[in-house]
């Protein structure tokens, strides 16, 4: 097996042995990308002077007895996640030639593990999109399928995993932008409790919704990353001060008396039949691992879209209110007055989707229609972190598909912004409740062309769960039911 294909537990454990350096696996992940990437289309920059800079410093780490699990591991870093002295773009004309003078603090606590970042992910436009398709630089294709999309907006994150482009990658999830790329693509993906990632050097989207997670190749694998990240961060207002980073603690523990809940509104008209087939059998495998399942019902989620989209849509209104061509980042030619100056600007600096997602936001904020909608949205909101509440109170976690569909076709939604939004509908109650929640490959479902695309089951539980996310997650893949 190639050093490329391996998990980080396997590279880690050459490591330490000696059998490998940091720097061999820096320049075999280098080749790799070289190779497959112009296929594939997943890094916007490749950071090869970096890498080899960091990866020394790790093999000095592996010398002296400082290295942890992931020292001297090769990963990638979604591009709107700041890198001192990288380019980081958002994937957008507006940010295109960024170069940030700071590290976000998940750049940090890699560097500070010992990792070794060989550059950075495409996406959707400032992470606004589920297909990877509103990237103003590149288009992404779908390992498993070149001519579907990765899903988004971490596309380029989940690319580079499933393509053995690197051991593990890091992602932004603000309605599912971590989760529903994991399952078109077939990694494991982990959208963490609210407040446990530090935000402080992610570029804002939805300041309320956004998280950063791990994308990997195994359950294990993405437990050990999010134990990397995890911290409280004086920097992040929105940074919780204490809570259990020990996210491995259950893995490998048996499920006898766990609850799961099966809420039958994930399951109905919409739902493609392979996805739904495909996460009946995975609950049935959680069962026969000693899980009791249950059908259950949610009936507040039929609010979480429309309440998602409007909320999220007013604070990226007021995040990206910054990008005026006067301090950084794109500046329009041939101006004559400030008005001109912003309107020509955000026009040609944001793509098609961030301009309708920033009117839509400045519409629900304005007077006369904060009440309509906005505060509306809100209350909405309140209602869904109440239901999820009761019912965690019967259930340790709940499991259901992680999108309606398996990836489909580059261009082929591209055109409807609402068949696009409807894909997001069974990520983004996550969100709305702040909760973590991970997405593990349980399948393929055979499309017209013959191409096989990935799905993955959703497993969603209450704050501070990700121990006995992963501790189940851990033992339906031990069933070797997991497509890979």
């Amino acid at each position: 097996m190639k050093y490329s294909e391996m998990d980080i537990a396997a590279l880690s454990a050459l490591l330490q042995k000696r059998e490998v350096s940091a720097r061999e696996l820096a320049d075999d992940a280098l080749k790799a990308i070289a190779e497959t990437d112009g296929t594939v289309g997943a890094y916007l920059t490749v950071a090869q002077d970096e890498a080899f800079r960091q990866a020394d410093l790790a093999d000095d780490m592996l010398k002296n007895g400082t290295a942890g699990p992931l020292t001297g591991i090769p990963f990638a870093m979604k591009d709107n996640i700041c890198t001192k002295g990288i380019r980081t773009t958002c994937a957008s004309k507006m940010l295109e030639n960024w170069l940030p003078v700071y590290d976000a603090c998940v750049t940090e606590q890699l560097k500070k593990a010992g990792a070794v970042m060989l550059g950075k992910t495409n996406m959707d436009e400032f992470a606004m999109g589920s297909s990877s398709e509103n990237s103003a630089l590149q288009v992404t294709h779908n390992p498993a399928a070149p001519d579907y999309v990765p899903g988004g907006s971490s596309g380029g994150s989940a690319a580079a995993v499933a393509a053995n482009e690197c051991a593990f990658a890091i992602g932004s999830d603000t309605g599912g932008s971590i989760r529903q790329p994991a399952s078109f693509c077939g990694v494991v993906g982990m959208k963490p409790t609210y407040g446990t990632v530090s935000r402080y050097g992610l570029v804002a989207y939805a300041s309320s919704f956004d998280q950063i997670g791990p994308l990997t190749k195994t359950v294990a694998d993405n437990a050990k990353v999010l134990e990397a990240i995890s911290c409280h961060d004086r920097r992040d207002s929105t940074s919780l001060p204490e809570f259990d980073t020990n996210y491995s603690a259950l893995i490998g523990k048996d499920l006898t008396g766990m609850k799961i809940g099966l809420p039958k509104e994930y399951f109905g008209r919409g739902i493609h039949a392979d996805v739904a087939a495909l996460v009946q059998n995975a609950a049935k495998q959680l069962e026969q691992a000693g899980a009791v399942m249950e059908e259950c019902s949610l009936p507040a989620v039929e609010y979480a879209l429309p309440a998602y989209y409007v909320l999220c849509c007013a604070e990226a209104s007021s995040n990206l209110a910054r990008f005026d061509g006067i301090r950084y980042g794109f500046r329009a030619d041939g101006i004559e007055d400030l008005d001109q100056l912003y309107r020509k600007t955000r026009t040609q600096g944001f793509g098609r989707e961030v301009r309708r997602r920033i009117l839509l936001g400045n519409y629900v904020l304005s007077a006369g229609y904060y009440d309509a909608y906005y505060k509306k949205a809100q209350q909405a909101r309140t209602l869904l972190i109440r239901a999820f509440a009761e019912l965690f109170q019967r259930y340790d976690m709940l499991l259901t598909p992680v999108a309606p569909t398996p990836a489909y076709q580059i261009g082929e939604k591209a055109g409807d912004p609402m068949e696009m939004a409807l894909g997001d509908i069974c990520t983004v109650p996550v969100n709305l409740g702040g909760l973590p929640a991970i997405s593990v490959p349980c399948g393929t479902s055979a499309a017209a062309d013959g191409a096989k695309l990935p799905v993955g089951f959703q497993l969603i539980g209450p704050a501070f769960s990700e121990a006995k996310l992963y501790q189940a997650a851990s033992a339906y893949e031990k069933c070797g039911i997991a497509a890979r």
